[in-house]
């Protein structure tokens, strides 16, 4: 009974032992697996985590690069406004210079010209006898009206004269083709009637030998 038992006793052992060690080995898979996800999630989030990182900085770089340019933008708005009222200022002056200028003129003109209205009073005395050439002038200028109008009416008759002409050349070209077609049937007519005036003359001959 001994040796029985201690088979037995061998046997349960190895079997518990193969169990402990499959148990085991399970257990060492279980962890490598697990190890192996928390790698993977690390690895993933880290990436992510950059990806976000770097959404962000190109972001951050295209605000910045949207402000520079706007900042630019309103810089060289306001210096144009600045170059165009300088520009409108500086030609209100001038024009203001302009004006002045010409009042100035102007009184110095009328200063001038109420002097000269004293020299044209008596310009005018001697100036009297030369009414009657301006009468001839005037009667010259009638005849040349009278001109004027002989001209337009010569030109509305030539207008009609022209077309008349263009078509009475239409009904002479129908009438040709006519007559071309009558004159060739008579040639043909001719033609015959000589034919039997030979077959005349030589039976005549026969006779008279």
């Amino acid at each position: 009974m001994s040796a029985y038992m201690l088979s037995l006793f061998i046997l349960m052992t190895s079997k518990e032992k193969k169990k402990k060690k499959k148990e085991k080995k399970k257990k060492k898979k279980k962890k490598k697996k697990e190890k192996k996800k928390k790698k993977k999630k690390k690895k993933k989030e880290k990436k992510k985590k950059k990806k976000k990182k770097k959404k962000e900085k190109k972001k951050k770089k295209k605000k910045k690069k949207k402000e520079k340019k706007k900042k630019k933008k309103k810089k060289k708005k306001e210096k144009k406004k600045k170059k165009k009222k300088k520009k409108k200022e500086k030609k209100k002056k001038k024009k203001k210079k302009k004006k002045e200028k010409k009042k100035k003129k102007k009184k110095k003109k009328k200063k001038k010209k109420k002097k000269k209205k004293k020299k044209k009073k008596k310009k005018k005395k001697k100036k009297k006898k030369k009414k009657k050439k301006k009468k001839k002038k005037k009667k010259k200028k009638k005849k040349k009206k009278k001109k004027k109008k002989k001209k337009k009416k010569k030109k509305k008759k030539k207008k009609k004269k022209k077309k008349k002409k263009k078509k009475k050349k239409k009904k002479k070209k129908k009438k040709k083709k006519k007559k071309k077609k009558k004159k060739k049937k008579k040639k043909k007519k001719k033609k015959k009637k000589k034919k039997k005036k030979k077959k005349k003359k030589k039976k005549k001959k026969k006779k008279k030998t």
